[in-house]
């Protein structure tokens, strides 16, 4: 399908100026984002600063205890080894802890997609888009550097930074190609787990990069949500029976979130899609669009609502179903 266009009104003419947005994003995001204005606020703002604990090198507790020698505050959140970092004198991309892979800098919504993604130890799990290696290191820490990651990566440039957090972060259980994850199936491997942290159009990064409100394009979208429909396709055809795949996005756009999951279901009568704990449920009705109801076990994550990027996690059981 075509990406949706809503006609214009006063109220998204004002927005549009009022925050610097082209005024066909506003008119899109007023029919799906809650408190639209809130969450434009809360990306100028930029985006909070958390730290996932990596206890392949550290306790929680010795780390906390190095957090509060440098003056650092921290809040708890929904995950134990996920902190919300208030204050900091240091950079926290410069501390030693940092250096020496005690944390990775990471969203919590980002570490929520490798949560639901219900890994246990000694399995056998890929992530397709993995630089620069924040999600693919906390796969490991919950396989306890045991069985195997398969980390895919098409852009070689991109591939030293994931070397470089692998190693940083003590990783041993990895295996790197150098492969885009549409021709997974050459590898000739089943996977217990598969995490897709799709190519996407950043719509909910933009706090990261505040360009992204004049220089994306409808275009854009569309050309995300194919390549999207495909990855998934690949991912579905090579899990093993019983497997999860948990497929994530960092933009608002339904297109490339709900939209690609109700393609896929169309596609495939084995999937289905699992609830979550954590976020706002996933639209089941998008323009003139009626969608499967499973979808409502998606789920969004807003700056506003969350304190988190931008965020979509669908949770996908494929089953033994013919």
């Amino acid at each position: 399908m075509s990406v949706y266009s809503f006609p214009q009104s006063t109220i998204s003419k004002e927005i549009s100026q009022e925050f610097g947005y082209n005024e066909w994003m506003v008119c899109r995001f007023l029919q799906f984002v809650p408190k639209l204005k809130d969450c434009l606020v809360a990306m100028e703002k930029g985006l909070p600063k958390y730290i996932r604990i990596n206890t392949l090198k550290i306790t929680k507790s010795d780390l906390v205890q190095k957090l509060i020698q440098k003056d650092i505050i921290y809040e708890d959140t929904i995950l134990d080894e996920v902190l919300l970092i208030k204050r900091s004198r240091y950079p926290i991309g410069a501390t030693t802890e940092y250096l020496l892979g005690y944390y990775y800098i990471q969203d919590l919504s980002s570490c929520l997609a490798v949560d639901e993604l219900d890994v246990l130890p000694n399995q056998l799990n890929l992530d397709m888009a993995s630089a620069p290696g924040g999600k693919t290191t906390y796969i490991s820490q919950k396989m306890k550097n045991s069985g195997c990651i398969v980390a895919l990566e098409p852009s070689v440039k991109r591939i030293n930074a994931l070397k470089f957090n692998l190693s940083r972060c003590g990783v041993t259980n990895s295996c790197i190609y150098a492969l885009n994850g549409v021709h997974v199936g050459r590898l000739g491997l089943k996977f217990d787990r598969i995490l897709l942290d799709a190519p996407c159009s950043c719509e909910g990064i933009i706090a990261k990069d505040p360009a992204i409100k004049t220089s994306l394009v409808p275009q854009k979208i569309e050309t995300c949500m194919l390549r999207q429909i495909e990855l998934l396709q690949c991912a579905i055809d090579i899990v093993k029976p019983g497997g999860l795949i948990v497929y994530s996005t960092c933009t608002f756009a339904p297109e490339e979130n709900e939209v690609v999951i109700n393609k896929l279901l169309s596609m495939n009568k084995k999937i289905k899609i699992e609830p979550q704990n954590y976020g706002e449920p996933g639209l089941t009705k998008y323009g003139d669009l009626i969608l499967d109801e499973s979808l409502v076990n998606t789920r969004r994550f807003y700056p506003h609502l969350h304190n988190t990027s931008g965020f979509f996690i669908a949770k996908i059981r494929v089953n033994n179903g013919e």
